[in-house]
């Protein structure tokens, strides 16, 4: 078999969509960000869960006297008139909901299911984004996009013309599908602009720990942490379980050694003990856990520092 033109009609579609991508990804002329940006959208453009990004919402509403927050507890604050951003109003109408008939729930009772935060809070804090400057689609309508993904069928007619049913057809079946599927799930895309890079860059400013949500269902009370480290003797490394009851970033005060502008601390609390411990972690960690979360780790006692995670049991 002759598969000549459907590689060439294969290379033609690739060269023509790496161009597209080239050209939409030029920096455009953008307007410098019109007001502080929100902690939830600094979140979000930082890649971080978007259970953070909620709870980052939340955080915000009661700054503003919208909510209240004690401890692990939220409830509703004296309904006010200044107006809210569509996020905002999102996220003021589930807890409103959640708490219907009850003076207070703890905060993690009205995290809603991630479809959700996926489905409805993203595109509206995006939508925040770029409205801020922070942000712009990669393509300014969805003509691009749908064109790519019905030239796909030149590609893939020209191969199965050629091969058949064979294992060429047959792969360039499921690149079509899968490459078409892609391109229209993707949508417009979101780029970031400078303004949005900087604000989302190493040397953004950490969230204040004082924010960083908590996680009391494992029987810890939320007071006491023990710092990290520890000059007992012993063996240097342990193995620690138990569940994640709060996560924070700080400055770090020794960046030149650690490589990093921040330090990101995790408490873990066995589930018996009157305090939970902390331990030093990496970002990447630190990113892929959250408060609820069950962890198996390896740390260095004396350092407080953790050597890999052994186990991870998702809550969320």
């Amino acid at each position: 078999m002759d598969l000549v033109w459907p590689a060439t009609a294969w290379a033609l579609w690739a060269a023509t969509l790496a161009a597209a991508f080239k050209v939409s990804s030029r920096e455009r002329p953008q307007r410098a960000p019109r007001h502080e940006t929100p902690p939830p959208v600094v979140e979000l453009l930082r890649g971080m869960r978007v259970q953070e990004v909620f709870h980052s919402a939340l955080f915000e509403l009661a700054a503003r006297g919208w909510l209240m927050i004690e401890d692990d507890r939220l409830s509703l604050a004296s309904a006010r008139q200044e107006p809210l951003l569509p996020y905002e109003r999102w996220v003021l109408e589930r807890v409103t909901a959640c708490l219907t008939g009850k003076p207070h729930v703890p905060v993690m009772a009205v995290m809603p299911e991630g479809s959700d935060l996926d489905g409805a809070l993203v595109p509206l804090v995006r939508q925040t984004a770029i409205d801020l400057g922070l942000a712009r689609r990669r393509w300014p309508t969805m003509i691009v996009p749908v064109l790519m993904a019905a030239a796909l069928f030149i590609p893939w007619y020209a191969t199965v013309s050629a091969a058949g049913l064979s294992w060429p057809g047959m792969i360039a079946t499921m690149v079509s599908f899968v490459a078409g599927v892609g391109l229209l799930m993707a949508g417009r895309g979101f780029l970031l602009t400078p303004a949005g890079l900087e604000v989302a860059g190493p040397d953004a400013e950490p969230t204040d720990p004082e924010q960083e949500w908590i996680f009391t269902g494992s029987g810890w009370h939320g007071v006491e942490i023990e710092p990290p480290g520890s000059a007992a003797p012993g063996p240097n490394r342990q193995e620690v379980s138990g569940y994640v009851v709060k996560r924070w970033a700080v400055a770090d005060a020794d960046p030149e050694t650690t490589g990093s502008t921040r330090a990101y601390h995790l408490a873990v609390h066995d589930g018996s003990s009157e305090q939970a411990r902390s331990f030093l972690v990496t970002e990447g960690l630190y990113r892929d856990v959250l408060p609820g979360d069950h962890v198996r780790l390896l740390v260095r006692l004396r350092s407080g520092r953790v050597v890999r995670m052994l186990d991870h049991e998702h809550h969320w």
